[in-house]
């Protein structure tokens, strides 16, 4: 019996920002996936996952992703990369998300910036704004100095909203974030688009989310 469904928020409720990525790599003749490997490689310590965790300033994670993508064969600055975050939301996953909270628990465990790191924009954080508020519970990693895939994060969840790993369902983009969380015993769900993670939403929640 599910008790509790817990979202990741970029490329999940929003489009994923591996489009920007790849459009970005095609505009200025960079080698294909050049920013995705750059935040694969070593991915619980580099630039990436130590930004997200508050641990380096704006500054310092420019130039650090700068070393890193350099390594792997050409150089981006981390600050080129920042703009490209910032996805669209899909309202059909922000109507099934609408739709769960009316029956279960809801949470929200996302792997963000330090706040003002992307520059202002205020549209985007009002309707951003308009869709936290439908969690019970928000975790950011940047404002608790812990990232997915940390096993301790997804605890944090549970013991907040009070339920059994067992009892839940999680959703994220990315398998690395999944696995801690199908190993405490979620059930997880990968999401690729928005009406395969709706029709298997359903499945696991049994709830009508469109």
């Amino acid at each position: 019996m599910i008790e509790a469904v817990i979202w990741d928020f970029g490329g999940v409720l929003t489009t994923s920002p591996f489009e920007a990525f790849a459009r970005f790599e095609a505009e200025r003749g960079l080698p294909a996936d050049i920013i995705r490997r750059t935040n694969a490689a070593n991915h619980l310590e580099n630039a990436w996952a130590r930004f997200e965790r508050a641990e380096v300033d704006i500054e310092a994670f420019d130039e650090l992703f700068a070393v890193e993508s350099r390594e792997l064969g050409a150089e981006v600055r981390g600050k080129e990369v920042l703009p490209l975050l910032s996805g669209d939301l899909r309202p059909e996953m922000v109507e099934a998300l609408k739709r769960v909270k009316a029956r279960f628990k809801t949470g929200c465990i996302t792997n963000n910036l330090p706040a003002n790191a992307i520059g202002s924009h205020s549209g985007r954080s009002l309707y951003v704004a308009e869709v936290m508020v439908l969690f019970d519970h928000v975790i950011e990693s940047a404002k608790i100095g812990l990232r997915k895939p940390d096993p301790r994060i997804y605890r944090l969840m549970t013991e907040t909203l009070q339920v059994d790993p067992g009892k839940c369902v999680y959703l994220d983009d990315l398998g690395v974030n999944l696995k801690p969380a199908r190993e405490m015993g979620m059930a997880t769900i990968k999401v690729l688009n928005a009406a395969q993670a709706i029709a298997e939403l359903e499945a696991a929640t049994g709830l009508a989310l469109r």
